[in-house]
Parts: C-alpha cells; sequence; structure tokens
C-alpha cells in the first residue's frame, strides 16, 4: 500500500550522508535527486524513503509518534543498520533487541531527529 515515505530536513546534504550510508547498507540506491529533494528506493521495488527541505519553506519539524521502519534482512543487518546511523550522525533510542515474540528492532533518530527503526519479523 505504501509507495514512499518523505521526511523534512533542513540540512540535505548532511541528512543524504546518513541516508546514503543506510541505503547502502539496505542494497537501496538513490532513485531521485533533485535540488531540495532526494528519493532513495528501486523501481518497481518496496517502498521507498525521501528526504526534502519543506515545500512551504517553514522549519522542518518531526512529527510526534512518526517513525519509518526499514525492513533488514537478518538480525545481523538490524545491528549493522543501528551501529550506521550512530556512526553518521543518528542518536539511539533503543538498541537492537526482541520486542515482543517474532519481532526484532533496533531504533535511532536522523540527524534531524526522524524517528527510523531497523526490523525483522520471525
Amino acid at each position: 500500500m505504501i509507495g514512499y515515505v518523505t521526511l523534512g530536513t533542513k540540512d540535505l546534504a548532511k541528512a543524504a550522508e546518513f541516508y546514503d550510508a543506510i541505503a547502502a547498507d539496505l542494497d537501496t540506491p538513490r532513485m531521485m535527486e533533485f535540488e531540495n529533494f532526494i528519493a532513495w528506493g528501486k523501481p518497481e521495488g518496496a517502498a521507498g524513503v525521501a528526504l526534502t527541505k519543506p515545500f512551504d519553506g517553514n522549519a522542518a519539524t518531526v512529527g510526534n509518534g512518526v517513525m519509518v521502519a526499514l525492513e533488514a534482512k537478518d538480525k545481523e543487518q538490524v545491528h549493522r543498520l543501528h551501529e550506521i546511523a550512530l556512526a553518521h550522525g543518528g542518536t539511539c533510542e533503543g538498541p537492537p533487541g526482541p520486542r515482543g515474540e517474532g519481532f526484532y528492532a533496533g531504533y535511532f533518530r536522523d540527524p534531524d531527529g526522524n524517528k527510523l527503526n531497523a526490523f525483522i519479523m520471525g
């Protein structure tokens, strides 16, 4: 159902470094890029993530309760993505580990404060 998710940023170049590193480990390249917008994904693939400077010119803000979940291929990738996020200006919102039966995730925020996680089911 979801085609892609767009998050706001105040510093597109800095945020792009964060998402380039995450996307590289997920084997998901940049698929669209403009002066104020970058999207990562694969045509005909799963939902992607995009960053933009807000069109209305106002400051980018974090949505309270909003989170983007990135599907990992295994627990090792969950850990790796969490480490990559922290190494590229992200902050920890919960280390990788089990979160109930059949769900394993690590939580982090990007340099703008947007919340994400890397997860696996099963």
